[in-house]
Protein backbone atom coordinates (compact mmCIF):
# COMPACT_ATOMS: atom_id res chain seq x y z
CA UNK A 1 0.00 0.00 0.00
CA UNK A 2 2.95 2.58 1.02
CA UNK A 3 4.27 1.80 -2.72
CA UNK A 4 1.12 2.63 -4.73
CA UNK A 5 0.66 5.71 -2.18
CA UNK A 6 4.40 6.46 -3.00
CA UNK A 7 3.67 6.15 -6.64
CA UNK A 8 0.38 7.98 -6.76
CA UNK A 9 2.66 10.91 -5.05
CA UNK A 10 5.09 10.44 -7.94
CA UNK A 11 2.68 11.00 -11.11
CA UNK A 12 1.10 13.91 -8.88
CA UNK A 13 4.27 15.48 -8.46
CA UNK A 14 5.01 14.68 -12.43
CA UNK A 15 1.45 15.81 -13.59
CA UNK A 16 1.81 19.43 -11.57
CA UNK A 17 5.23 20.30 -12.45
CA UNK A 18 4.65 19.45 -16.37
CA UNK A 19 1.21 21.88 -15.84
CA UNK A 20 3.58 24.57 -14.69
CA UNK A 21 5.80 23.81 -17.71
CA UNK A 22 2.94 23.72 -20.26
CA UNK A 23 1.50 27.09 -18.99
CA UNK A 24 4.97 28.78 -19.10
CA UNK A 25 6.13 27.92 -22.28
CA UNK A 26 3.13 27.55 -23.85
CA UNK A 27 -0.30 28.73 -22.55
CA UNK A 28 -1.65 32.28 -23.39
CA UNK A 29 -4.05 33.61 -21.93
CA UNK A 30 -6.18 36.22 -23.48
CA UNK A 31 -5.98 39.82 -22.16
CA UNK A 32 -6.44 43.34 -22.87
CA UNK A 33 -3.58 45.49 -23.83
CA UNK A 34 -2.55 48.12 -21.15
CA UNK A 35 -1.43 50.30 -23.31
CA UNK A 36 -2.69 54.73 -23.28
CA UNK A 37 -4.62 54.74 -26.80
CA UNK A 38 -2.23 55.78 -29.11
CA UNK A 39 1.24 54.49 -26.89
CA UNK A 40 3.00 51.97 -29.44
CA UNK A 41 3.93 48.14 -27.72
CA UNK A 42 7.81 48.21 -28.60
CA UNK A 43 10.13 45.46 -27.41
CA UNK A 44 11.95 45.81 -24.22
CA UNK A 45 15.66 45.40 -23.80
CA UNK A 46 18.66 47.49 -24.04
CA UNK A 47 19.51 45.18 -26.86
CA UNK A 48 15.91 47.38 -28.70
CA UNK A 49 16.38 50.84 -27.23
CA UNK A 50 17.93 52.24 -30.24
CA UNK A 51 15.55 51.24 -32.62
CA UNK A 52 12.96 52.32 -30.70
CA UNK A 53 12.45 55.61 -32.62
CA UNK A 54 12.44 53.93 -35.63
CA UNK A 55 9.84 51.25 -34.82
CA UNK A 56 7.55 54.22 -33.19
CA UNK A 57 7.68 56.00 -36.80
CA UNK A 58 6.91 52.87 -38.50
CA UNK A 59 4.11 51.70 -36.14
CA UNK A 60 2.50 54.80 -36.38
CA UNK A 61 3.12 55.18 -40.58
CA UNK A 62 1.34 52.06 -40.58
CA UNK A 63 -1.64 53.21 -38.47
CA UNK A 64 -2.15 55.85 -40.85
CA UNK A 65 -2.59 53.07 -43.37
CA UNK A 66 -5.49 51.81 -45.72
CA UNK A 67 -5.91 47.86 -45.37
CA UNK A 68 -8.15 45.23 -45.82
CA UNK A 69 -9.19 42.55 -43.06
CA UNK A 70 -9.40 38.92 -43.71
CA UNK A 71 -10.99 36.10 -41.25
CA UNK A 72 -10.11 32.22 -42.25
CA UNK A 73 -10.74 29.17 -39.56
CA UNK A 74 -7.88 27.48 -38.92
CA UNK A 75 -8.36 22.95 -39.10
CA UNK A 76 -8.62 22.99 -35.82
CA UNK A 77 -10.86 25.48 -35.44
CA UNK A 78 -9.83 28.60 -34.45
CA UNK A 79 -10.92 31.74 -35.62
CA UNK A 80 -7.67 33.63 -37.68
CA UNK A 81 -7.58 37.27 -38.71
CA UNK A 82 -5.03 39.19 -40.62
CA UNK A 83 -4.53 42.95 -42.60
CA UNK A 84 -3.46 43.26 -46.00
CA UNK A 85 -1.81 46.58 -46.72
CA UNK A 86 -1.50 47.21 -50.35
CA UNK A 87 1.53 48.66 -52.37
CA UNK A 88 -0.46 48.13 -56.09
CA UNK A 89 -3.11 46.21 -57.65
CA UNK A 90 -1.38 43.04 -58.69
CA UNK A 91 1.96 43.61 -56.53
CA UNK A 92 3.36 40.27 -55.41
CA UNK A 93 2.35 39.84 -51.87
CA UNK A 94 4.48 38.77 -48.80
CA UNK A 95 2.37 36.81 -45.98
CA UNK A 96 3.62 37.78 -42.62
CA UNK A 97 3.94 35.70 -39.33
CA UNK A 98 5.13 36.76 -36.26
CA UNK A 99 7.28 35.60 -33.49
CA UNK A 100 6.41 33.94 -29.85
CA UNK A 101 3.95 35.58 -27.98
CA UNK A 102 4.16 38.77 -30.32
CA UNK A 103 1.72 40.85 -32.29
CA UNK A 104 1.70 41.65 -36.03
CA UNK A 105 1.91 45.46 -35.23
CA UNK A 106 5.10 45.26 -33.15
CA UNK A 107 7.13 42.26 -34.44
CA UNK A 108 6.77 42.94 -38.16
CA UNK A 109 7.12 46.76 -37.64
CA UNK A 110 8.97 48.46 -40.24
CA UNK A 111 7.60 45.29 -42.36
CA UNK A 112 4.92 46.75 -44.39
CA UNK A 113 7.68 49.67 -45.12
CA UNK A 114 9.88 47.23 -46.56
CA UNK A 115 7.92 45.42 -48.85
CA UNK A 116 6.71 48.65 -49.90
CA UNK A 117 10.41 49.86 -51.05
CA UNK A 118 10.75 46.05 -52.51
CA UNK A 119 7.51 46.98 -54.50
CA UNK A 120 5.26 44.22 -52.68
CA UNK A 121 2.05 44.19 -50.63
CA UNK A 122 2.03 43.06 -47.04
CA UNK A 123 -0.27 40.15 -45.35
CA UNK A 124 0.28 40.70 -41.68
CA UNK A 125 -0.86 37.79 -40.15
CA UNK A 126 -2.37 37.42 -36.41
CA UNK A 127 -1.09 34.09 -35.51
CA UNK A 128 -2.94 32.02 -33.37
CA UNK A 129 -3.30 33.31 -29.55
CA UNK A 130 -2.76 36.96 -30.53
CA UNK A 131 -4.07 40.29 -31.79
CA UNK A 132 -7.73 39.14 -32.77
CA UNK A 133 -7.13 35.33 -33.68
CA UNK A 134 -8.32 32.70 -31.41
CA UNK A 135 -6.40 30.11 -29.33
CA UNK A 136 -4.80 29.84 -25.76
CA UNK A 137 -1.99 27.23 -27.49
CA UNK A 138 1.03 27.83 -28.92
CA UNK A 139 3.10 25.12 -30.42
CA UNK A 140 6.31 26.67 -31.21
CA UNK A 141 5.28 26.61 -35.52
CA UNK A 142 3.55 23.08 -35.62
CA UNK A 143 0.06 23.84 -35.68
CA UNK A 144 0.85 27.41 -37.08
CA UNK A 145 2.74 26.18 -40.18
CA UNK A 146 -0.43 24.47 -41.18
CA UNK A 147 -2.26 28.12 -40.68
CA UNK A 148 0.11 29.41 -43.20
CA UNK A 149 -0.34 26.93 -45.74
CA UNK A 150 -4.26 27.51 -45.10
CA UNK A 151 -3.60 31.58 -45.34
CA UNK A 152 -1.26 31.30 -48.47
CA UNK A 153 -4.18 29.16 -50.35
CA UNK A 154 -7.11 31.50 -49.02
CA UNK A 155 -4.75 34.66 -50.50
CA UNK A 156 -4.03 32.38 -53.66
CA UNK A 157 -7.84 31.84 -54.26
CA UNK A 158 -8.13 35.99 -53.85
CA UNK A 159 -5.85 36.60 -55.79
CA UNK A 160 -5.11 34.53 -58.26
CA UNK A 161 -2.97 36.41 -60.60
CA UNK A 162 -0.28 37.29 -57.65
CA UNK A 163 2.76 35.78 -56.49
CA UNK A 164 3.48 35.35 -52.61
CA UNK A 165 6.49 35.40 -50.27
CA UNK A 166 5.63 33.20 -46.97
CA UNK A 167 7.33 35.18 -44.23
CA UNK A 168 7.88 34.98 -40.46
CA UNK A 169 10.17 36.31 -38.19
CA UNK A 170 11.80 34.75 -35.26
CA UNK A 171 9.06 31.84 -34.23
CA UNK A 172 7.33 33.03 -37.42
CA UNK A 173 10.35 32.24 -39.69
CA UNK A 174 10.65 28.65 -38.39
CA UNK A 175 6.48 28.38 -38.92
CA UNK A 176 7.15 29.28 -42.76
CA UNK A 177 10.11 26.80 -43.01
CA UNK A 178 7.84 24.13 -41.41
CA UNK A 179 5.18 25.02 -44.21
CA UNK A 180 7.18 24.46 -46.48
CA UNK A 181 6.91 20.55 -46.28
CA UNK A 182 3.24 20.83 -47.29
CA UNK A 183 1.55 21.20 -50.48
CA UNK A 184 1.36 24.95 -51.36
CA UNK A 185 -0.42 26.67 -54.36
CA UNK A 186 1.80 27.01 -57.25
CA UNK A 187 1.65 31.36 -56.78
CA UNK A 188 3.90 30.55 -53.44
CA UNK A 189 7.63 31.15 -54.97
CA UNK A 190 9.59 31.38 -52.36
CA UNK A 191 10.31 31.33 -47.94
CA UNK A 192 11.86 34.20 -45.54
CA UNK A 193 12.64 33.47 -43.03
CA UNK A 194 14.21 35.79 -40.47
CA UNK A 195 16.00 34.26 -37.22
CA UNK A 196 13.66 31.07 -37.11
CA UNK A 197 14.86 28.36 -35.26
CA UNK A 198 16.25 25.04 -36.13
CA UNK A 199 13.15 23.00 -34.02
CA UNK A 200 10.93 23.40 -30.87
CA UNK A 201 12.82 20.73 -28.80
CA UNK A 202 16.34 22.96 -29.80
CA UNK A 203 15.02 26.72 -29.06
CA UNK A 204 12.99 24.88 -26.04
CA UNK A 205 16.04 23.42 -24.46
CA UNK A 206 18.55 26.72 -24.79
CA UNK A 207 16.23 28.93 -22.92
CA UNK A 208 15.50 25.94 -20.14
CA UNK A 209 19.69 26.11 -20.18
CA UNK A 210 19.38 30.06 -20.21
CA UNK A 211 17.01 29.75 -17.12
CA UNK A 212 20.37 27.58 -15.14
CA UNK A 213 18.22 24.91 -15.36
CA UNK A 214 19.26 21.25 -16.74
CA UNK A 215 17.76 20.82 -20.31
CA UNK A 216 17.88 17.01 -20.89
CA UNK A 217 15.93 16.52 -17.15
CA UNK A 218 13.70 19.43 -17.48
CA UNK A 219 12.63 19.19 -21.23
CA UNK A 220 10.71 15.71 -20.63
CA UNK A 221 8.38 17.89 -18.41
CA UNK A 222 8.05 20.31 -20.79
CA UNK A 223 7.71 18.22 -23.70
CA UNK A 224 4.70 15.76 -21.44
CA UNK A 225 2.93 19.24 -20.61
CA UNK A 226 2.36 19.69 -24.29
CA UNK A 227 1.03 16.61 -24.91
CA UNK A 228 -1.11 16.37 -22.11
CA UNK A 229 -2.22 19.38 -21.34
CA UNK A 230 -1.83 21.29 -25.07
CA UNK A 231 -3.10 18.48 -27.48
CA UNK A 232 0.31 18.15 -29.53
CA UNK A 233 3.97 17.02 -29.16
CA UNK A 234 6.74 20.02 -29.79
CA UNK A 235 8.99 16.76 -31.19
CA UNK A 236 6.13 16.73 -33.80
CA UNK A 237 8.12 19.48 -36.20
CA UNK A 238 11.05 20.74 -36.86
CA UNK A 239 12.69 23.43 -39.38
CA UNK A 240 15.85 21.76 -39.84
CA UNK A 241 14.24 18.67 -41.19
CA UNK A 242 11.16 20.59 -43.59
CA UNK A 243 14.53 22.51 -45.00
CA UNK A 244 16.22 18.88 -46.10
CA UNK A 245 12.66 18.15 -48.09
CA UNK A 246 12.13 21.97 -49.26
CA UNK A 247 11.60 23.24 -52.98
CA UNK A 248 11.27 26.75 -53.03
CA UNK A 249 13.78 29.26 -52.83
CA UNK A 250 14.85 30.75 -49.42
CA UNK A 251 16.18 33.68 -48.08
CA UNK A 252 17.75 33.45 -44.65
CA UNK A 253 18.94 36.09 -42.34
CA UNK A 254 19.51 36.65 -38.63
CA UNK A 255 21.47 38.90 -36.70
CA UNK A 256 25.10 37.42 -35.25
CA UNK A 257 24.55 39.51 -32.11
CA UNK A 258 21.07 37.68 -31.66
CA UNK A 259 20.76 35.93 -27.54
CA UNK A 260 17.79 35.04 -27.98
CA UNK A 261 17.42 32.55 -31.25
CA UNK A 262 21.29 32.22 -32.18
CA UNK A 263 23.17 33.10 -35.65
CA UNK A 264 23.85 29.74 -35.19
CA UNK A 265 20.68 27.98 -35.80
CA UNK A 266 20.15 29.92 -38.96
CA UNK A 267 23.47 28.61 -40.22
CA UNK A 268 22.03 25.03 -39.53
CA UNK A 269 19.03 25.63 -41.09
CA UNK A 270 20.64 26.75 -44.28
CA UNK A 271 23.73 23.96 -44.28
CA UNK A 272 20.47 21.62 -44.58
CA UNK A 273 18.31 23.17 -46.83
CA UNK A 274 17.86 21.69 -50.42
CA UNK A 275 16.49 24.05 -52.18
CA UNK A 276 18.03 27.97 -53.69
CA UNK A 277 18.97 29.27 -51.06
CA UNK A 278 20.99 32.39 -49.22
CA UNK A 279 22.12 33.09 -46.08
CA UNK A 280 22.69 37.03 -44.57
CA UNK A 281 23.69 38.04 -41.69
CA UNK A 282 24.05 41.50 -40.00
CA UNK A 283 27.18 41.96 -37.49
CA UNK A 284 26.05 43.64 -34.14
CA UNK A 285 22.52 43.03 -34.60
CA UNK A 286 20.16 41.52 -31.94
CA UNK A 287 16.80 39.40 -32.41
CA UNK A 288 14.90 40.52 -34.66
CA UNK A 289 16.96 43.24 -35.51
CA UNK A 290 18.78 42.63 -39.06
CA UNK A 291 16.33 44.80 -40.73
CA UNK A 292 16.52 47.81 -38.72
CA UNK A 293 20.24 47.61 -38.26
CA UNK A 294 21.43 47.82 -41.80
CA UNK A 295 18.39 48.73 -43.59
CA UNK A 296 20.27 49.21 -47.15
CA UNK A 297 21.49 46.20 -47.39
CA UNK A 298 19.01 43.74 -46.51
CA UNK A 299 16.86 45.31 -48.98
CA UNK A 300 18.95 44.88 -51.34
CA UNK A 301 20.60 41.40 -50.88
CA UNK A 302 16.55 40.61 -50.30
CA UNK A 303 15.65 42.24 -53.72
CA UNK A 304 18.18 40.91 -55.60
CA UNK A 305 17.98 36.70 -54.27
CA UNK A 306 13.84 37.03 -55.32
CA UNK A 307 14.08 39.34 -58.41
CA UNK A 308 13.24 36.30 -61.10
CA UNK A 309 10.82 34.79 -59.13
CA UNK A 310 8.50 37.59 -58.78
CA UNK A 311 8.39 38.84 -62.46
Amino acid sequence: MLVLYLLLALCLIVLAVSYICFRMAFYAPRKKSSLPPGEVDLPLGPVYEPYHPAMTQWVREVRTMPYHEYHITSRDGLPLFAKLYEYAPGAPMEIMFHGYRGNAERDLCGGVQRCFALGRSALLVDQRCAGKSGGHVITFGIRESLDAVDWANFMAKEFPDRKFILCGISMGGSTVLMAGTHPLPSQVVGILDDCGFTSPKAIIQKVIADMHLPPKLAYPFVRLGAILFGGFDPNSGSAIEAVKQCKLPVFFTHGEDDDFVPCSMSRENFQACASRKILHTVPGAGHGLAFPANQAEYLKVLGDFFREDLK
